[in-house]
């Protein structure tokens, strides 16, 4: 295999990585909803995710532009300037006084987020495999 196709199977593999930390999210909101878990525990479940993935996201969109993967990068680019945004604002955690009062808007922004991941991860299989069959 050569260095660009291994780069896709570490791209490939962070973004499995990145996508089961938004459905574990998504779960401890849903958990959260129908009363199965207290606040405290579910706010810090999710606040324990969000940093490490704002940073990998931010490592998958340098793999694309260290790798020359312009489309790729662009399209990752809104969501990481959305990151950013977000962190500098000091909004990116779940408070656990107003998380029932919020959990409406956080699932809905984790649904999009998931959504986003899909559509990334299916560009980055379509790349992967091109670039193996173009070898």
């Amino acid at each position: 295999l050569s260095f660009l196709t291994g780069l896709f199977f570490l791209i490939f593999g962070l973004g499995e990585y990145y996508s089961c930390s938004y459905l574990l999210q998504l779960m401890c909101l849903a958990d959260l909803e129908y009363d199965y878990v207290n606040p405290y525990d579910s706010a810090s479940r999710i606040n324990r995710a969000v940093v490490p993935e704002f940073v990998l996201h931010g490592a998958l969109c340098f793999l694309h532009l260290v790798t020359g993967h312009w489309l790729m990068f662009l399209i990752c680019l809104p969501y990481l300037y959305y990151n950013i945004k977000v962190y500098a604002d000091r909004s990116h955690l779940v408070d656990v006084t107003e998380i029932f009062n919020q959990l409406p808007w956080e699932k809905k922004i984790r649904l999009y987020k998931l959504g986003y991941l899909v559509i990334l991860l299916a560009f980055s299989i379509f790349w992967m495999v091109w670039s193996i069959v173009d070898e």
